[in-house]
């Protein structure tokens, strides 16, 4: 009579684990859903990362934007003439 208890004992604690905890079936679509959020922070910093690459080859020697090379140093110094109308952005 002991050794069927412990089986169905052993059963049910299995059974509602494979079913209710971390890695079971109600888990999977929480895990689901953290996939599908990570995807969508993994595109935006794709998206911010060709941006700023993009930026970065504006100021390589090899090809050199002189509006870019003018639009860094006026930020870095703070300077602008006095005929002009500056408008920062972030």
């Amino acid at each position: 009579m002991l050794g069927p208890a412990v089986a169905v004992a052993m059963l049910s604690y299995f059974g509602y684990h494979a079913f209710n905890g971390e890695l079971g079936l109600v888990g999977k679509a929480a895990i689901e859903n953290q996939v599908a959020e990570l995807e969508s922070e993994l595109a935006q910093l794709k998206e911010q990362r060709l941006i700023m690459q993009r930026r970065v080859f504006l100021l390589m020697p090899d090809s050199l934007d002189p509006d870019m090379v003018d639009e860094r140093a006026r930020a870095s110094l703070n300077l602008v003439h006095p005929n002009e109308v500056a408008i920062l952005r972030n």
